[in-house]
């Protein structure tokens, strides 16, 4: 009863317990992302999708610690750092998605953006043999409607090659990210006995 050994026994138990807590706001941030990615991807990339990729990363950067360095590929530590290495690359790619949606400079592919323009072309032609009738009536409202369509059906398409794409530069962003977190940690961990 007055063995001061339980008690010391407890003490490490509970700040682990308290670093598990500390990341429980992390691993939230990581279950909103896979379902906003899931949800985003239908249609068109919005500026919203950025918003929300900022957020998720500082979310995951402001609650997620790696544990200490270990080597080895089966270790706690390089689990952790492979899902917490695709998280970011996840919320990265919701980031970026309508940067690149947008942008021929970042993300050229020039065959399917051309390809995207006819079918533009082509949306606007039909929405004028729909609405024949209105061309007498009201040329600008029929100007409006087939410009809108095109655009429309220009976003749908260039956004379906980019969620094709996405996982590419979600990989490519994680592998970064992981490669780097390595490098910094094991670095670390090397300094700290010698201070």
């Amino acid at each position: 009863m007055n063995d001061p050994s339980p008690q010391g026994a407890r003490n490490p138990v509970s700040t682990g317990a308290g670093h598990s807590t500390a990341g429980q706001p992390g691993v939230i941030g990581i279950a909103l992302a896979a379902v906003l990615a899931a949800a985003l991807a239908q249609g068109s990339w919005q500026w919203f999708a950025t918003y929300i990729g900022v957020t998720l990363l500082a979310v995951v950067f402001a609650f997620y610690r790696l544990p200490a360095w270990t080597p080895g590929i089966r270790s706690p530590y390089a689990r952790n750092l492979v899902a917490y290495s695709l998280v970011v690359g996840l919320c990265l790619a919701i980031a970026v998605a309508p940067v690149l949606q947008r942008w021929t400079w970042l993300f050229p592919m020039p065959g399917t953006r051309r390809a995207c323009a006819e079918l533009g072309k082509y949306e606007a032609m039909r929405v004028g043999a729909a609405l024949a009738d209105l061309a007498g009536r009201d040329s600008t409202a029929l100007a409006y409607a087939q410009k809108a369509r095109s655009h429309d059906a220009v976003a749908v398409c260039l956004a379906a090659t980019t969620t094709q794409w996405l996982p590419v530069y979600a990989v490519g962003a994680a592998v970064l990210v992981g490669v780097g977190a390595w490098f910094r940690d094991r670095a670390r961990s090397r300094r700290e006995p010698q201070q």
